[in-house]
């Protein structure tokens, strides 16, 4: 792989998401040799995927080169490639680039999504884990839009037009709530020869209530605004199959959409050559310290890991903020010379959770503190500006959100590259 040789031990780590990220910028200047391996060059701000799919960001907005985060960094090296298996007995690292020998493995390689072993559903519907899935996203919305043009069937038509997201957490409340808003605010200008108010949004969620991790009173204001804003909200249904537009409930009763979003679950970017006996729901098992069960030097750090703790007892949620402070963790630990007596378990700190659902509607559980609507909408725009890598990136994206607030807008509605399953 042509990493020079040093004096120094050797850390790897294999991904550049939060939790890759803030293990790496605490390792700055110690005496360690840091080597960094990802699959893309940038890094990747997951939280706002959802609107480079809905047009209202490019992803250049939430995508931040990696190379350029570690500008003059000694002694870090970051290399392109994917890893094909972990040799522990030799601390060896086989990748697509050649071979790598490490003293210390850092396993940051976050999640993809799961479809449970449902291979049609994963052949015929989108998921959003990455800024090429966002983009595909919006490139098949803007195409079902132009195909619809084009039919004399009623029926065809309404159901091209037509998103159903299955999942109510976060991410398929945010996305439902984008599209909504494309619906009302921008679709009937760009296509006054459809009726685009036969499109429908339709969300669907396997409980019996919208954003399952937050509080009732969160939930109940998340599908009080969505309701508003005309999303169909389908509560305790799950989907069996997708095909030829066509969706069919665990109820048997069937749906009709030129789009099946996927957000109903995921699961860990797990690596060849570690046991599985030291994974657990396609996660690893880690200690508070990030080592997974079973090894002394291969730690897991972020959404891959599972850490049980007394608050947590299923293990922490797969949240940025874990993952930005279990690296901050981890990198305390390295400069400490691993010695555990030195640093306490690691303890997450919650600071609560937010979701927004729309223009000037969010919900925001804040440890005691619940509130929606403005107050809470502008906070979660506020946090998220801030936790964006990057001056120019915090620029562009409080300049979209400004344009597309005050224009009732979302103007990025390009169909880059023609999505084809």
């Amino acid at each position: 792989m042509n990493i020079p040789e040093s004096n120094k031990k050797r850390i790897v780590i294999i991904g550049g998401g939060f939790a890759g990220l803030h293990l790496a910028k605490g390792l700055k200047g110690s005496s360690f040799q840091i080597v960094m391996l990802d699959k893309n060059n940038f890094h990747t701000f997951q939280p706002l995927l959802y609107q480079v799919a809905t047009a209202g960001l490019e992803p250049d907005s939430i995508a931040y080169p990696l190379r350029k985060l570690f500008k003059g960094s000694m002694d870090f090296y970051f290399r392109l490639a994917e890893v094909q298996e972990v040799v522990p007995d030799q601390n060896l690292l086989r990748t697509n680039i050649g071979d790598l020998n490490y003293d210390y493995l850092i396993v940051a390689t976050g999640t993809t999504t799961n479809f449970f072993g449902n291979k049609e559903l994963e052949e015929n519907s989108m998921s959003m884990k990455s800024v090429s899935e966002a983009l595909d996203l919006r490139s098949l919305l803007l195409q079902n839009f132009e195909k619809a043009l084009l039919t004399s069937s009623i029926q065809e038509r309404e159901a091209l037009m037509s998103i159903a997201i299955v999942g109510a957490g976060p991410t398929g409340v945010e996305l439902a709530g984008a599209l909504a808003e494309l619906k009302k605010h921008v679709l009937p200008s760009d296509y006054p020869d459809l009726e685009v108010d036969r499109m429908q949004v339709q969300l669907i969620e396997m409980s019996d209530r919208v954003l399952p991790p937050m509080s009732n009173s969160a939930s109940k204001k998340a599908l009080k605004y969505l309701q508003e804003l005309g999303v169909e909200v389908i509560l305790g249904e799950a989907v069996e199959s997708y095909s030829d537009h066509t969706i069919d409930l665990r109820s048997k009763k069937k749906l009709y959409a030129g789009m099946l979003i996927w957000a109903a679950g995921v699961r860990g970017n797990l690596l060849n050559g570690i046991s599985e006996s030291s994974s657990e729901r396609s996660r690893y098992k880690v200690d508070r310290y990030h080592k997974i069960e079973g090894y002394d030097n291969i730690m897991a750090i972020g959404d891959i890991g599972v850490m049980k703790t007394e608050l947590f007892p299923d293990g922490l949620p797969m949240l940025a903020p874990v993952a930005n402070q279990q690296g901050s963790h981890l990198a305390s630990l390295f400069k400490k010379g691993m010695d555990t007596s030195k640093l306490s378990p690691f303890e997450y700190k919650d600071k609560g959770v937010m979701a927004t659902v729309g223009r000037n509607r969010a919900v925001a559980d804040l440890n005691q503190l619940k509130f929606g609507g403005l107050m809470a909408w502008l906070v979660w725009m506020f946090v998220h500006l801030l936790s964006l890598v990057g001056f120019r990136n915090r620029l562009i994206t409080f300049f979209n959100w400004s344009y597309n607030y005050f224009n009732f807008d979302k103007g990025i509605r390009l169909i880059i590259r023609k999505y084809e399953r």
